[in-house]
């Protein structure tokens, strides 16, 4: 039988990190499945996951910590299987205006409200195209009840826009 782990990761960046951890991985009959992972404020951030056969599970985890000792902090959470899901559907969401403080808050909560859960969130700053002042943007992939008006969610994440001068697009 085979265990999922999701591993978040963190350390300096540097040359090798990623195949530090794929060694590690590797050298105890692990499979790397899916990650993400990128340079922030000069560490070295991700999220993955793995599979490893049962019997080598704590074999892993425990090569894993020892990572510590390089440089390389490891998290490692065992992943249950998913109970039985409600009826969703996906949609993507787009954002960018003037960088201020509330941004990601505001929206988030809005989101929650209505029980949308975000999926995967990317967010950036990056240069006006005809100024050099900053700009905040965002990417999300979202999954919404079935029975939730999107119309209503626009609608909300609209007045949210207008407050915080973003633009946000809806993509069903």
């Amino acid at each position: 039988m085979m265990t999922s782990l999701v591993l978040t990761v963190i350390g300096p960046d540097k040359p090798g990190l990623v195949e530090m951890l794929a060694q590690t991985i590797t050298d105890n009959k692990g499979n790397w499945l899916e990650s993400g992972m990128s340079r922030l404020a000069g560490k070295f951030a991700g999220i993955l996951i793995a599979e490893v056969p049962e019997d080598n599970c704590e074999q892993l985890i425990s090569a894993l910590n020892a990572l510590e000792t390089q440089g390389l902090k490891v998290i490692a959470e065992r992943s249950e299987a998913p109970t039985g899901a409600a009826i969703t559907q996906s949609i993507t969401l787009e954002l960018i205006g003037h960088d201020k403080p509330g941004i990601v808050r505001d929206i988030s909560s809005a989101l929650a409200k209505r029980h949308v859960n975000v999926e995967r969130l990317s967010t950036e700053l990056v240069s006006g195209s005809m100024s050099a002042e900053l700009l905040f943007k965002a990417d999300a992939e979202l999954t919404v009840p079935e029975e939730l008006d999107l119309d209503e969610l626009q609608e909300a994440l609209e007045n949210i826009a207008s407050d915080l001068m973003v633009d946000i697009t809806i993509n069903s």
